[in-house]
């Protein structure tokens, strides 16, 4: 199992599906960081403070952990950060459902309506998953680093 589990293209792929879905995300909350605000602040899960910088803030890290991902920088801080962000999502959207709020998720913000429900937990766990296997598995074949290192030696 290991094996197939570590393998360059399985690890690839994994890379490209998490990042495609973290800059897909990043792309519509920076398109409207008011909008995004909105959707954090129902929530209610922050202080009031605090919700225009994550508004701010949350599409930049999840833009850089996707581009990263894709391009194979930093493979383990990339996954671990997704990873990360991963975990605080499924509470946010556990804790909204336990209170039971009837709201959209702000996943990816105006581009597609995602209610909070199982689904959307399940959606979270599954690219938990990914993170936590390129995590594990930090393949450097086809990665950025991989290929500058390549050009170097010759």
């Amino acid at each position: 199992m290991k094996r197939i589990l570590s393998n360059p293209f399985i690890i690839l792929a994994s890379r490209i599906i998490l990042g495609l879905i973290f800059i897909m995300a990043a792309a519509g909350k920076k398109s409207s960081p008011a909008s995004f605000a909105q959707e954090v602040n129902n929530y209610a899960f922050l202080p009031y403070y605090t919700i225009n910088i994550m508004a701010i803030f949350l599409p930049w890290i999840e833009l850089i952990a996707g581009i990263f991902l894709i391009s194979g920088v930093r493979i383990k801080a990339s996954s671990a950060i997704a990873g990360s962000l991963l975990i605080i999502f499924i509470i946010a959207v556990a804790s909204a459902m336990i209170r039971g709020l009837n709201i959209d998720c702000g996943c990816y913000s105006h581009i597609i309506n995602d209610p909070v429900g199982w689904r959307k937990i399940f959606e979270n766990v599954g690219q938990l998953a990914l993170a936590l296997l390129i995590f594990i598995f930090p393949v450097k074949k086809f990665t950025f680093e991989n290929l500058i290192q390549k050009n170097s030696l010759r």
